[in-house]
């Protein structure tokens, strides 16, 4: 229960009315989230839509996120790509921009048949950028690259020095648990599945990184909170209540555009998505906000306590 120190927000990507990246709602927006009670951000990810940018773009973001750094405050960038080639750019673009670390997912066309293909990847990523953290990102809902992450860190750690741990957004917790207890936890376990964060603090997790703690980090800090404390049941209560909005932003397009919308409903607006994620329309805008005003959503965030 200790352990636990982070709570990271998968940025959003802005887009200006030309689908053109904006980079100037970065100051605004890393504010809201270091007063949210947010300790760090993971950028061009999955909810960044990383994959779905140029390498241009991809480095233009890492740099202006770079400048919100603090002591409080991580910076981790993803740098996975198709091409390994062009994963390294960005790994050595991180260190020479002095990002807090950097995260890889593995590829997801060619996808590695056996572990040691995989390993192989990630070790010419990591090694590209020698002195900064490395995790390896295994979402294989994403990926399809479904091999157990206690069976990697075992081959692994011997080959990648800067192996920090995993970003884990999986749902095997059996798997997860091992890969905590691995080496006596030598390695940081980030639980990446924001619905069922209470399992992985259970499990011995060191930090989280997930979508709704862009506009949900104060709850999910009442939830920790509660969790050290020991009281299970309420945090198991603020749980439930983080489900119940989850269960809503799915049905509004999911974590990218129904997270955008909700971002936009709290003040930040970051345009539409980028092909071939469609965005939520007006009307179905209106719909979300009634429906997270019945749950009390705005209420609940104005009532929470900053950095709990």
């Amino acid at each position: 229960m200790i352990r636990f120190r982070q709570l990271i927000a998968a940025t959003y990507t802005a887009y200006d009315n030309s689908g053109d990246i904006n980079t100037n709602p970065i100051p605004v927006y890393a504010n809201h989230l270091k007063r949210s009670g947010a300790t760090g951000v993971f950028v061009n990810g999955t909810t960044g839509e990383g994959l779905s940018l140029t390498i241009d773009e991809r480095k233009t973001l890492a740099e202006s996120w770079v400048k919100e750094k603090g002591d409080n405050f991580r910076v981790l960038i993803h740098v996975g790509h198709n091409s390994i080639r062009e994963a390294q750019v960005l790994a050595k673009h991180a260190a020479e921009i002095k990002a807090d670390g950097i995260g890889a997912m593995g590829p997801t066309f060619l996808k590695p048949k056996h572990l040691r293909e995989l390993i192989n990847f990630n070790e010419s990523i990591a090694s590209s950028a020698p002195d900064l953290p490395y995790y390896y990102y295994h979402i294989p809902s994403m990926t399809g690259i479904q091999f157990q992450m206690i069976d990697f860190l075992e081959q692994a750690a011997g080959r990648l020095p800067n192996l920090e741990g995993i970003k884990f957004t999986g749902s095997d917790l059996m798997d997860m648990k091992s890969c905590v207890n691995f080496q006596d936890g030598k390695y940081r376990i980030l639980h990446g599945r924001d619905e069922i964060l209470l399992s992985g603090l259970v499990l011995g997790v060191t930090g989280a990184i997930g979508s709704t703690y862009n506009y949900l980090a104060p709850l999910f800090q009442q939830l920790i909170s509660a969790f050290k404390s020991g009281n299970l049941t309420e945090a198991d209560l603020w749980q439930s209540k983080a489900i119940n909005i989850i269960r809503i932003l799915l049905k509004y397009g999911g974590g990218i555009s129904g997270g955008k919308a909700i971002m936009g409903l709290i003040g930040l607006k970051f345009g539409q998505p980028r092909l071939p994620v469609s965005a939520v329309s007006p009307e179905q805008i209106k719909n979300l906000r009634h429906e997270l005003d019945a749950l009390g959503f705005f209420e609940l965030l104005t009532d929470l306590p900053i950095n709990a």
